[in-house]
């Protein structure tokens, strides 16, 4: 079965990490340039003073940089997050949620950037915003990204 872009955003919010964290994935766009996730907040997923516990913040926002570019660049890399930092602003309460984009132009640049194997480690960032817009907190990704090694070997014969 093909995995499209609305069957992966069904599963992943059926997934039981995602599920009982309130994290449900609202879409990915039919090119995997784009996805929308939110933090449902609730009995389950606040901490101590009724605000989004912010381990779940950093759960809403792990993998969806790497899934976009690894979907664009096809299945000839290997991609995968390395680290993520994140910058609490304000209290997070109700729905949050946290846009994601790559765009093709970026995505041919880490193509040309990995060619031959090289190892590129490349950063996004984004905003988790509360239901009135305002920024919760800011979040940074980074990606690894290279060749896999069959790729690469095909490409020097």
């Amino acid at each position: 079965m093909k995995i499209t872009p609305r069957r992966l955003a069904t599963g992943m919010s059926l997934w039981a990490p995602n599920f009982f964290s309130g994290i449900r994935i609202r879409r990915f766009s039919e090119d995997w340039t784009h996805a929308t996730v939110e933090l449902h907040v609730n009995a389950f997923t606040r901490n101590y003073v009724k605000t989004a516990f912010g381990g779940s913040m950093s759960a809403m926002t792990d993998p969806y940089f790497f899934m976009l570019v690894m979907h664009q660049l096809g299945r000839g890399y290997v991609v995968w997050d390395t680290r993520g930092e994140i910058e609490f602003l304000k209290p997070g309460r109700g729905v949050l949620t946290a846009e994601f984009s790559v765009s093709p132009a970026k995505v041919e640049e880490i193509r040309e950037r990995a060619k031959g194997g090289a190892k590129v480690l490349e950063w996004f960032e984004t905003e988790i915003t509360d239901r009135d817009g305002d920024v919760v907190a800011k979040v940074r990704r980074e990606v690894y990204i290279r060749e896999k090694k069959r790729v690469t070997a095909a490409g020097q014969s």
